[in-house]
């Protein structure tokens, strides 16, 4: 999808006239797709209408569905559900709509985080994740509050027991809007939580520790700004400053450089199914390609290969057990024929191979150079899986 498109007002009301002539027809216009474009109308709440039209190749109906509830549940994260249900006043919800601008530009550009298409919370494991949770637990606890967390380049290091109970959706917000935000040494951010209080605005505090390490809390009205960042932020958190700032050394690959994987693999995005995690990576072996002024296969292609084969698998193969396939359904035919579902897939290219791979708690998808051999993916793939399952835990 390209942001910076700017479509002329007789094509805009042409989209929203068909939608509109459908709907007085009784008949329900989901998605259409034209010689070099596909278009995706979706309708929420009977009061906001939202039309995504890419004209990207591996743009699937999956993605763009889940582009339009993230665009959503930005507005609703920003200004409420309320004012989007109960319009009283146009222009004045165009005004208020510029807060979240920067948000939804985000959800357009493809980036170092991949929560946006999976709805789960992009994370990072370091080595000192141990002594980061106690000091984030007693922050925490003495800011009044039960919901933390310490994200490192928008990705979550680690959070608070209650925090990771909020739903998925709402914590990948927040963390694309602070990570959205312009720098700063502490905010006082009012919040709606889009699936848990749309109604009900909370405060987010955050709170720079080192430069692209926030700290964050949901509170209520108590306590101050100005107290927890004058008697708690250096209490806390100066202590640890090293280890904060190995946060970022780790923040491009996800996971520290000792966790060994094959040479093969350029890609991989690992999702925590029961915990709604995901590690997510073009950068494998970043000194290797560092080391390279020129990739054969760049990170942007890394992304898009990625992106795309997730969207592929998903929408093809491994259908994910929170869509509900009557909105979106499995777009192979040969899936309503049998009683099973693919657990495994795989595509190959000139100048890349891909594999899936569906368990009872995870998810893996990997790029692969070319000249890996195609049966050894499976081999690969299920030891990449053994390194975070036993090894390191994710």
């Amino acid at each position: 999808m390209r942001s910076d498109l700017q479509l002329t007002f007789s094509v805009i009301g042409s989209l929203n006239g068909v939608h509109m002539f459908a709907n007085n027809q009784d008949v329900l216009l989901t998605s259409t797709r034209t010689e070099n474009s596909r278009v995706v109308w979706r309708t929420f709440h009977d009061s906001i209408n939202l039309i995504v039209m890419s004209c990207e190749n591996t743009a699937s109906d999956l993605s763009l569905n889940k582009l339009l509830e993230n665009v959503f549940n930005a507005m609703v994260l920003v200004i409420g559900l309320d004012d989007l249900v109960n319009i009283k006043n146009v222009e004045r919800l165009k005004k208020d709509l510029r807060a979240c601008y920067k948000l939804i530009d985000g959800f357009l550009t493809e980036s170092e985080k991949m929560a946006d298409l999976t709805q789960c919370v992009d994370c990072i494991i370091t080595h000192d994740v141990t002594i980061l949770q106690e000091c984030l637990d007693g922050f925490t606890q003495a800011a009044e509050s039960d919901f933390g967390c310490l994200m490192a380049g928008g990705k979550v290091v680690t959070a608070t027991e209650k925090w990771w109970r909020l739903a998925s959706q709402d914590v990948m917000l927040l963390c694309w809007l602070v990570a959205s935000l312009s720098s700063h040494s502490s905010r006082d951010y009012p919040v709606y939580l889009p699936q848990g209080s749309p109604t009900v605005p909370h405060r987010l505090l955050t709170f720079q520790l080192v430069s692209g390490v926030d700290v964050c809390i949901l509170c209520g009205p108590s306590p101050s700004l100005q107290k927890v960042e004058s008697e708690l932020v250096e209490r806390f958190w100066k202590p640890v400053v090293d280890p904060l700032k190995a946060c970022l050394r780790v923040q491009l690959r996800s996971f520290p450089a000792s966790i060994p994987l094959h040479r093969g693999i350029m890609g991989l995005l690992l999702v925590n199914r029961d915990l709604n995690k995901t590690l997510y990576t073009v950068q494998v072996h970043p000194l290797e390609d560092m080391h390279r002024t020129e990739l054969k296969f760049t990170l942007d292609q890394r992304r898009a290969a990625l992106r795309s084969f997730y969207t592929l698998a998903l929408s093809h193969y491994l259908i994910p057990d929170n869509v509900d396939e009557k909105t979106i359904p499995c777009e192979e035919m040969f899936a309503s024929g049998f009683s099973h579902h693919a657990h495994q897939c795989y595509t190959v290219s000139s100048s890349h191979k891909c594999y899936a791979l569906k368990t009872e708690l995870h998810l893996l998808f990997l790029v692969f150079k070319p000249e890996v051999p195609t049966f050894s993916m499976s081999t690969i793939a299920n030891k990449t899986l053994q390194v975070f399952t036993k090894d390191f835990p994710f």
